[in-house]
């Protein structure tokens, strides 16, 4: 079954152009179903019988895990499945009728205005890795950028004088997404004092490096956020995705239009932009129960 699977996942590559964390999600999903699989006895894809993908969602309940995992779990199941019958490698697909476990709408952590601007001051703007740090924030805050965008931003990327930035995202699909002055002001500060210096001379077109002049990694990101978040005395957890949805949540809350925000996110559905439609709800409920009074 294993190799299927790779044949799945360069199809996901090449045709669907899918980025590698996803390629590796749907990888680590898979190899649990072909685990399972060769525990039933089953080792080619004509044995598949939807009795085995209901067994499989029974073994991940009783493994304890979340409604959110085995859903994901079994979408990439009914996936793979999906691509074996288009290809003819299956007659049918035994998981085309199946239901999903309900996995429930969570809704993202948000940080409020105060606390981003505590933390986009966090940074010690006078040394170079501390303004590298400010302008990295200011551009994460200012575009709702996915930390992976970030990290790949190339220096012709950046058009200063339109205040505007070119990322390539998810399904290699390109956006353009304005930035804000005070960004421009950050990262201009970054790249005449900073960047030079960690580079020492080396060569790159990346946006963002670090101490050897090399591109940032997402785990380097992921740490640095939350050593400022704590400096920033932010009392929760947070991640680069908590700056893209403070980002998207800040703008419906002063009057940004929904698909404009999609188009910034780089969306393709404006359903999932709609969570945060949710959030600002939230916010107009708290307000008037606080404020009216017949609340």
């Amino acid at each position: 079954m294993e190799h299927y699977v790779d044949v799945f996942l360069n199809y996901l590559s090449v045709e669907r152009g899918l980025a590698d964390n996803t390629l590796a999600a749907y990888h680590g999903d898979l190899l649990g179903w072909v685990r399972f699989l060769a525990g039933q006895g089953v080792h080619g894809p004509t044995e598949i019988k939807g009795g085995h993908v209901t067994a499989y969602l029974l073994q991940l309940q009783r493994e304890g895990r979340r409604p959110a995992t085995s859903a994901r779990r079994l979408s990439a199941v009914r996936a793979f499945l999906k691509f074996l019958a288009a290809e003819g490698m299956v007659d049918t697909n035994p998981a085309e009728h199946l239901g999903s476990p309900k996995a429930g709408h969570k809704l993202p952590r948000v940080l409020s205005v105060a606390e981003v601007e505590r933390l986009l001051l966090a940074p010690d703007t006078g040394k170079p890795l501390g303004l590298r740090d400010a302008a990295l924030l200011e551009v994460l805050y200012a575009t709702g950028l996915r930390v992976s965008e970030v990290i790949n931003l190339k220096l012709g990327d950046l058009d200063v004088t339109g205040g505007l930035l070119r990322c390539l995202g998810k399904g290699q699909r390109e956006r353009v997404v304005p930035v804000g002055d005070e960004a421009l002001r950050v990262v201009g500060g970054y790249l005449r004092r900073s960047r030079p210096v960690l580079l020492q001379g080396r060569g790159t077109r990346f946006l963002f490096v670090n101490r050897r002049g090399r591109p940032l990694t997402r785990q380097t990101v992921w740490k640095m956020i939350k050593r400022y978040a704590r400096q920033a005395g932010v009392d929760r957890e947070i991640t680069p995705h908590t700056l893209r949805h403070s980002f998207a949540t800040h703008l419906l809350e002063n009057g940004a239009d929904l698909r404009a925000v999609q188009e910034m996110l780089g969306h393709v559905d404006i359903v999932t932009t709609q969570i945060y439609t949710h959030l600002t709800t939230r916010g107009l409920r708290a307000v008037y129960d606080r404020t009216h009074p017949r609340a």
